[in-house]
């Protein structure tokens, strides 16, 4: 099995090759967004607007990064719970977006946008926010300054290291993986 070495932008290929559970140890360029900046992406998008990033082969990473120590590229920067998204997800992704970062299981609308237009959610270790920050190599607020922490950054990652959660099929491992060790449960007893 091993471990996956992917890059952004994501493609297709790359995408459909990947199942729940695979380790994946993701390099380039991903953006952060929380509710606030989620919102406002989407009535662009009702407007007609453009955005202020390309979403086509995106991967939005939903956390907030906490103030930049001196001679770091962000502060610590944890997932956080990606349900609080799944208002705006589907949006997103019939707009192009490929890949979500969170903590968390998704709603089924979610769930169908992403196998309807080949999507993959990827769950980031939730409270290991300061490791995380080890594998930023850049980060730049790109929109809403405003929102502060729930601005959208644009970070250049190296070897960041995620699970793929639910895949472009609509397998979920927050399903499966409580049924697996269920079976395994059951079958040592």
């Amino acid at each position: 099995m091993g471990i996956h070495h992917i890059q952004t932008p994501l493609m297709p290929e790359v995408i459909s090759g990947l199942s729940i559970g695979d380790e994946v140890l993701l390099s380039g360029t991903i953006y952060t967004a929380r509710d606030q900046a989620h919102s406002r992406l989407c009535a662009l998008l009702d407007g007609g607007e453009a955005l202020p990033m390309d979403l086509s082969g995106t991967i939005i990473y939903f956390a907030g990064p906490t103030p930049t120590p001196p001679g770091k590229a962000v502060g610590s920067v944890g997932p956080t719970t990606s349900g609080r998204m799944d208002a705006f997800s589907p949006k997103l992704i019939r707009a192009g977006l490929k890949g979500m970062i969170g903590k968390g299981s998704r709603s089924q609308e979610v769930i169908e946008a992403m196998k309807s237009h080949g999507a993959i959610y990827f769950a980031a270790t939730g409270g290991a926010g300061a490791l995380i920050a080890q594998r930023i190599k850049s980060s730049t607020c790109i929109a809403y300054q405003e929102l502060g922490p729930e601005a959208i950054y644009k970070m250049e990652v190296r070897d960041f290291p995620l699970v793929v959660a639910i895949d472009s099929k609509g397998e979920n491992l927050y399903i499966k993986g409580p049924e697996g060790h269920r079976v395994r449960s059951a079958k040592s007893t």
